[in-house]
C-alpha cells in the first residue's frame, strides 16, 4: 500500500547546478569521460568545487560507478553513494535520493549524473539480443517469442489499445511530436535544432511498430548530464537561484513489469505514474492547475498522453486535444524527441533553467515545474519550485 499522507522532504533541498556535454551521435570518447565532463560542468555552474562533494547518485545502468567518477573528477571522500534501477524511471529518483541524503545530514553536496554512448555504443532501440537469466527478466520470456523484442514493440501494445478505447487515430500521438520538435528547433543544444515538423510530417514518417511511427520514438544520443543537490539553506548562498525540491516521489503499480505490464486490468493508463502523482500533489500541496511547465518523459509519444491523464491535467482520452490546444507548456527543451535522449536527466536540467528564467523557450513567470521520469517501468517524479 502506498502512502496516504504527505511526506516531509519537500522544501529541504534544492538543485543548484546543472552541467552537460554536447549531445551527439558519436561522442568520440568514453562514457567515463562524458560523466566527468558533465559533473565538472555542473559543479562550475553551482560555484562549487570537487572538494565540496560528499555524495553521488547515478543509474544502475550507468557504466561509470560513483567512486570511479569521483576519482576521475578529483572528488575526495564520499559519505553517500547510491544507484537507482529501472532505466529512465530512475531519473527523478536520483534527485530524490540526493535530497534525502542532504535532508538527513548524511551528505551536504550530492551530484547526480548519467552518461552514455547510446548511439555510437550500445543502442537500446536495437532491443533484446542477449540477456542473462534473472527473476525480473522472466516476464520478457512471455513476450519475446511473439516478436516483442524492442521498447517500441512493447509500447505499441498499450498504444494500440489506447487508440481503440478512445476512438482515436495515430494522429493523436503526432501532437506530442510536433510540440517537442517546435521547441527543439529553437534550442541550439538540441540535435534537431532548426528542424521543426508538422502533423503531415508525422503522418508521413515510416512505421516502426504500428501504431508507432518513426516520429513517435525518441532519438538515440551520446552525452552526459549532471545535477548538483544541496540543502535549501546552503543553496541560497550560491550563484544561481535555487530550484527547490517541493516534492519527490517514486512509484510502482500493481502487476508492474518492465515495459510489458500486459496483465493489468487495463492498458490505457500508467498506474506507476498515478502512484507518483498522488504523492507529489500531497507533499507539494499543488494541483495540476498550479503547474507552469510540464517536463514529461517522452521516450514514446503515447506515454506522454497517458501521463497527462494520470496526473490529472485532463480526463482519460482527452490528452491529445489538451496538447493540441496548448493546455500546458510542454517539454520546452525539445524533450527526448527533439533535444537528446539522456534518460530524462536533461529534462530536469530544463526545469532548473525555467525556474532561473534562462530557458531558450522561457515561460514567463515560471515558478512551479513538474518533471517525470521513464514510464512503463517503476518510475519517479519531481515538483521543482522557485525559492520563497
Amino acid at each position: 500500500m502506498t502512502l496516504h499522507r504527505a511526506d516531509t522532504l519537500g522544501g529541504r533541498a534544492a538543485v543548484v547546478g546543472i552541467g552537460a556535454t554536447e549531445f551527439s551521435k558519436d561522442s568520440g570518447r568514453s562514457e567515463l569521460k562524458l560523466a566527468v565532463e558533465a559533473v565538472r560542468a555542473a559543479l562550475d555552474d553551482a560555484g562549487l568545487g570537487p572538494g565540496d562533494v560528499d555524495g553521488m547518485v547515478t543509474f544502475t545502468m550507468d557504466t561509470s560507478p560513483e567512486i570511479t567518477v569521483a576519482q576521475a573528477a578529483g572528488i575526495g571522500e564520499l559519505s553517500f553513494f547510491s544507484r537507482v534501477h529501472y532505466g529512465g524511471g530512475a531519473a527523478c529518483a536520483t534527485v530524490q535520493q540526493a535530497a534525502l541524503a542532504v535532508a538527513a545530514g548524511i551528505a551536504e553536496v550530492v551530484v547526480c549524473y548519467r552518461a552514455f554512448n547510446e548511439r555510437s555504443g550500445r543502442r537500446f532501440g536495437a532491443g533484446v539480443q542477449r540477456r542473462e537469466p534473472s527473476a525480473e527478466g522472466a516476464a520478457l520470456g512471455w513476450n519475446l517469442p511473439a516478436g516483442l523484442l524492442t521498447p517500441a514493440s512493447w509500447v505499441a501494445m498499450a498504444a494500440q489499445r489506447y487508440l481503440y478505447a478512445y476512438g482515436l487515430t495515430p494522429e493523436a500521438f503526432g501532437h506530442v511530436a510536433v510540440v517537442g520538435r517546435r521547441h527543439a528547433a529553437r534550442n541550439p543544444a538540441a540535435y534537431f535544432y532548426g528542424k521543426p515538423i508538422t502533423l503531415a510530417d508525422h503522418a508521413a514518417s515510416r512505421w516502426i511498430v504500428e501504431p508507432l511511427r518513426l516520429l513517435d520514438c525518441c532519438q538515440e544520443t551520446d552525452g552526459g548530464q549532471a545535477l548538483v543537490v544541496t540543502t535549501a539553506e546552503r543553496a541560497r548562498d550560491l550563484p544561481h537561484p535555487p530550484a527547490v525540491i517541493r516534492a519527490a516521489a517514486q512509484g510502482a503499480g500493481r502487476a508492474q513489469e518492465q515495459m510489458t505490464s500486459y496483465y493489468r486490468d487495463g492498458l490505457t493508463g500508467l498506474p506507476e505514474s498515478a502512484v507518483v502523482a498522488r504523492q507529489l500533489w500531497r507533499t507539494s500541496g499543488l494541483r495540476p492547475a498550479d503547474i507552469d511547465v510540464g517536463i514529461l518523459y517522452d521516450h514514446f509519444t503515447p506515454f506522454v498522453l497517458m501521463q497527462l491523464e494520470e496526473f490529472g491535467f485532463c480526463a482519460p482520452g482527452e490528452a491529445a486535444d489538451f496538447v493540441a490546444a496548448g493546455g500546458l507548456p510542454l517539454n520546452t527543451h525539445g524533450g527526448q524527441l527533439g533535444e537528446a535522449y539522456l534518460h530524462g536527466m536533461n529534462g530536469i536540467a530544463e526545469a532548473v533553467r525555467q525556474l532561473r528564467g534562462t530557458s531558450v523557450n522561457q515561460v514567463p513567470g515560471a515558478a512551479r515545474v513538474l518533471v517525470t521520469a521513464g514510464t512503463g517501468v517503476p518510475t519517479s517524479g519531481l515538483v521543482l519550485g522557485a525559492d520563497g
